[in-house]
């Protein structure tokens, strides 16, 4: 039932992404509540009193924080209903490297280049096409990152396409041109309803990022 299962959520936030992504691929029915992040409410202020972020996933009144914790809590709770990480230890922790990697790697470098502007931006421009390139490196030739199916690594990759024109008309660059396989991967990733529904629109997207950056300047 959707009253057992509640997502604190913010509409641009790549990281609550995943776990909508999540919970629609495992079919979970679920109340999403929309945070105004400049006025937390008081339940999320109970339920992540260490971050105070989201997304919280909120399941029979407990929460569970931190967006890659909660796709692998989503994965364990609902296992018998289209598994994201594979099954084998070591595959399982080789996924779980590459999401970190895209906590560490990605997002920060991805920040830098639609939110700074001189030789920072070009540094990380320069950086999250290499990251791009090892990512290309580790999908090869495959549909997904686990293989045939779709699993962890792309739900914890995939949220950051909504940031590809940002990325592109700030930064300058062609990561089409940089890095095809990518590309391809992405727009795979796409035809899945789960990822579409979840995704925002990517000029949306900028220009909300674009009203971030001014107010981040403006301080």
């Amino acid at each position: 039932m959707a009253d057992d299962v509640i997502l604190l959520d913010f509409w641009s936030s790549p990281f609550a992404m995943r776990v909508r992504i999540a919970l629609a691929e495992k079919g979970i029915d679920y109340e999403s509540r929309e945070e105004d992040l400049s006025n937390k409410s008081a339940l999320l202020l109970k339920m992540n009193p260490v971050h105070k972020q989201i997304p919280v996933l909120i399941h029979k009144g407990r929460p569970v924080c931190e967006s890659l914790i909660i796709v692998q809590y989503i994965d364990e709770v609902w296992r018998d209903k289209s598994p994201l990480l594979p099954s084998h230890p070591y595959d399982r922790a080789d996924t779980r490297f590459w999401a970190d990697f895209v906590d560490k790697k990605i997002y920060p470098t991805g920040k830098l280049v639609w939110g700074a502007t001189g030789e920072v931006q070009e540094a990380a421009k320069k950086g999250l096409i290499g990251c791009f390139k090892l990512l290309e490196g580790e999908l090869g030739d495959k549909l997904y990152f686990g293989g045939e199916s779709f699993g962890f690594m792309d739900v914890s990759l995939i949220p950051f396409y909504s940031w590809f024109y940002a990325l592109e008309t700030c930064g300058k660059l062609s990561i089409i041109t940089e890095c095809p396989k990518l590309v391809a991967w992405a727009k795979r990733c796409m035809e899945r309803e789960s990822v579409s529904k979840s995704l925002p629109d990517q000029y949306k997207m900028y220009c909300f990022l674009m009203e971030l950056k001014k107010k981040y300047e403006g301080k």
